[in-house]
């Protein structure tokens, strides 16, 4: 503790001023241990207001930290995202072999089509390129009569159902005109959408 003895009042001061320890070690320019800037301020006398700004100052602190990090993940995920994306870039090519285009068109089915036994064929998914990439195949696969496409758009209370409908009219190259009227899920009434866009 005698080593850091110089440093003690300009880090009771900054102290006094809100600052935590990572913060007085960064300012005096040297790590002084935490047990020892602990000694110096177990005995410290400071004001209700010195105290609330400490503490005001320590959950800022943290919030911020929890920004930044999750900043970083965000980044980091999308830096590996776009590395598997690169990997496999190859694979779009692929699809133009109507076996393979075939093979994905059932892949995809099994994981987003409808398991039921009715005659109609149901698939869905939020994900306008998983829905135009599954028509895209579907198309080419099998000659299809385009009249017979139906599509329902499920929305929350607080979305424009018209707008949603043009949207994916857009994505599916289905007219209008074959999109059900939108049921609205009874359960985001009153609950704000937080993902904003489409």
């Amino acid at each position: 503790m005698q080593g850091y003895i110089q440093f003690k009042d300009e880090a009771i001061s900054l102290r006094r001023q809100g600052k935590t320890y990572t913060e007085i070690q960064e300012l005096l320019g040297v790590k002084v241990p935490p047990s020892t800037l602990y000694t110096w301020f177990k005995q410290l006398q400071i004001s209700h207001q010195e105290s609330e700004h400490i503490l005001l100052h320590g959950k800022e602190r943290i919030r911020n930290g929890s920004v930044k990090a999750s900043a970083t993940r965000k980044l980091a995920k999308k830096n590996q995202l776009e590395i598997i994306r690169q990997e496999n870039f190859y694979l779009k090519k692929a699809l133009n072999d109507n076996y393979i285009a075939e093979i994905s068109l059932v892949m995809l089915y099994l994981c987003e089509g409808s398991k039921s036994k009715g005659t109609s064929l149901c698939f869905g998914n939020s994900d306008p390129g998983i829905i135009r990439l599954f028509l895209q195949l579907f198309r080419r696969c099998y000659a299809i009569d385009e009249k017979k496409f139906r599509c329902t758009v499920q929305c929350r209370a607080d979305q424009d159902t018209e707008t949603l409908i043009s949207f994916w009219s857009i994505i599916t190259l289905i007219p209008k005109d074959q999109f059900y009227r939108s049921p609205i899920d009874k359960r985001t009434v009153g609950i704000p959408t937080k993902k904003v866009g489409l």
